[in-house]
């Protein structure tokens, strides 16, 4: 029997959402990465003039709000539509002014506890692969198979160093990158509200030395494994 709820979480740059992709793929299962609900959020209070800065009034409109995570609905790359009160924001929320300012909606207490409700709704649908920082504490502690996927700073430096590169921006150096994921770590283990742990029953994959294909092998040994391994 498949799980019906599988948690992954860890670090920034840990390769959670690629590993999570790739299983929700081979099970046929919804890819749900729940960052993408604050950046809803976010889209929301920017698109109709609420003030980033203002928390009690982006917390009273995330709180108005009905977003919904489906499988994708067009063959344009998306890997999931992102649906905020009917309106298809799977692309705008990935805009550059989106980027600038969802780090800060994503701390403030009112949304979390305002979007957990939200993603507890589509997970306990079941036959999804959720992704998160408080997925098996906070989220869905219930879910059968939770995963804490994680890696060195190094190592989750180099990878977004190389992904950068890639994409042929130079103004980002390795050791810049570096201090901003480790910074990330610190606000994400340190804020008071649903800090980034693994959860008591949580299966820790260190990915520092294993590729992604290794990782998604020993989640599916897990699955085979079935809940009481």
């Amino acid at each position: 029997m498949k799980p019906t709820t599988i948690a992954i979480d860890g670090p920034a740059a840990s390769g959670k959402s690629t590993i999570a992709a790739a299983l929700a793929h081979k099970l046929n299962y919804l890819y749900f990465d729940t960052g993408v609900m604050y950046r809803a959020a976010t889209w929301a209070a920017l698109d109709r003039g609420v003030a980033i800065s203002d928390e009690a009034a982006v917390t009273k409109l995330t709180e108005s709000l009905q977003i919904d995570v489906k499988p994708p609905s067009q063959d344009d790359g998306r890997q999931y539509d992102v649906v905020c009160d009917g309106i298809d924001v799977t692309w705008a929320i990935r805009s550059p002014e989106v980027d600038a300012n969802v780090s800060p909606v994503s701390v403030y207490p009112g949304v979390r506890s305002a979007l957990t409700a939200q993603q507890r709704r589509i997970g306990l649908r079941g036959s999804v692969v959720m992704v998160g920082r408080d997925i098996g504490t906070v989220v869905l502690p219930e879910a059968p198979l939770k995963i804490y996927l994680d890696a060195s700073a190094e190592e989750r430096a180099r990878r977004r160093y190389a992904e950068v590169q890639a994409r042929g921006d130079q103004s980002q150096t390795y050791e810049a990158i570096l201090e901003n994921v480790k910074q990330r770590d610190a606000i994400d283990s340190g804020r008071a509200t649903a800090p980034l742990k693994a959860a008591p029953d949580a299966v820790i994959i260190d990915s520092t030395k294993l590729s992604i294909d290794e990782v998604v092998a020993r989640v599916e040994q897990l699955i085979a494994e079935g809940p009481q391994a």
